[in-house]
């Protein structure tokens, strides 16, 4: 991982070179800094098919990407993680193109501050699955760019399917710790 971004809430790690599949272990840990938003509470997420770090606008929130979502659990609610968040792009889900920016996966809720293992397969702009503790809990097809958070004078038009990308290690205003990040390049067998 070499480039990073800062805005005022969230920071990025971004891979240096563009990247197609991944597995990580994560956990929460700590409390949330005094002045987080309410929905950065154990919130945090991998970006995958991301946009690099030197294409970002200096006040652009979020890379257009697809976000593997990472939520903890709060000890009351049930909170699934691994979800999909779409900012400036969407995604194709049982025949159907996604707009709504946040979906959920089926995983159960993890509480306390327990190491999580996450893989996500990336089959370029064909399939992307979210796998936890060996489970497959969600999985979609044909990222693309669209949406509303799509940045001024970004370089691809709306419904451009995203083959590839760099992938953005994401902190919010809670603490996580990342570790045995891992990479697996899979050949595309066209």
């Amino acid at each position: 991982m070499k480039n990073s971004i800062m805005n005022s809430d969230i920071y990025f790690i971004i891979s240096h070179s563009q990247i197609t599949n991944s597995g990580i272990e994560y956990r929460f840990v700590g409390d949330q800094c005094p002045e987080g938003p309410s929905w950065a509470f154990r919130n945090s997420g991998v970006m995958l098919h991301s946009q690099s770090a030197a294409s970002m606008g200096i006040d652009q929130d979020f890379p257009v990407s697809i976000e593997a979502q990472f939520l903890g659990g709060d000890g009351v609610s049930e909170r699934h993680t691994s979800n999909v968040c779409s900012p400036g792009t969407n995604i194709v889900m049982n025949g159907m193109l996604i707009t709504q920016h946040c979906n959920e996966s089926t995983s159960k809720t993890y509480q306390g501050d327990i190491w999580v293992t996450a893989e996500f397969v990336v089959m370029n702009d064909k399939v992307i699955y979210h796998i936890l503790e060996g489970d497959t809990v969600l999985s979609y097809n044909y990222p693309q760019v669209g949406g509303n958070s799509i940045p001024e004078g970004f370089p691809l038009p709306e419904g451009t399917l995203l083959r590839e990308g760099y992938i953005c290690l994401q902190a919010e205003s809670h603490p996580i710790d990342f570790r045995k990040v891992e990479i697996l390049e899979l050949k595309d067998k066209r």
